[in-house]
């Protein structure tokens, strides 16, 4: 009995210690990436909701910034999401949401520019309160 004991535990160990198949590690970074993906893209959301909620004046560089590096903290995935996802939903980044930033909001393409540089910075993962204004409260 004890033989069969040992003899399955010494199984149990070189399996467990054995390599995977190169499809199902494949699988698993698959799953890893998709993973990470998804939480960036809730790290951007949660910035956004965030900035929405604050409603600070200047503050929009620091939730730029802060999404972004939440998200690049997460890994490939997060990152990946970072850079995919954009601010504006309603409009791309172009010279079409420059021209209506220029236009309509009174915000232009250095506004766009400065926004862009934050996010660059959160996703090098500089700190985000670089870009944070005095006096938004705590709770962000």
């Amino acid at each position: 009995m004890r033989l069969w004991v040992c003899i399955t535990l010494l199984s149990i160990v070189l399996c467990a210690s054995a390599d995977r198949p190169a499809i199902v590690q494949g699988m698993i970074r698959a799953g890893q990436f998709v993973r990470d993906a998804a939480g960036g893209s809730w790290d951007m959301y949660r910035a956004y909701r965030d900035m929405r909620e604050a409603n600070y004046k200047g503050a929009d560089k620091y939730f730029h910034a802060r999404g972004n590096y939440d998200a690049a903290r997460r890994g490939p995935g997060g990152a990946w999401a970072a850079r995919v996802i954009r601010w504006s939903f309603l409009l791309p980044h172009s010279d079409a949401r420059e021209n209506w930033q220029g236009r309509v909001s009174g915000r232009g393409a250095e506004d766009t520019r400065l926004d862009q540089e934050a996010n660059a910075w959160g996703r090098r993962g500089g700190d985000p309160n670089r870009y944070r204004p005095k006096g938004l409260p705590s709770k962000y």
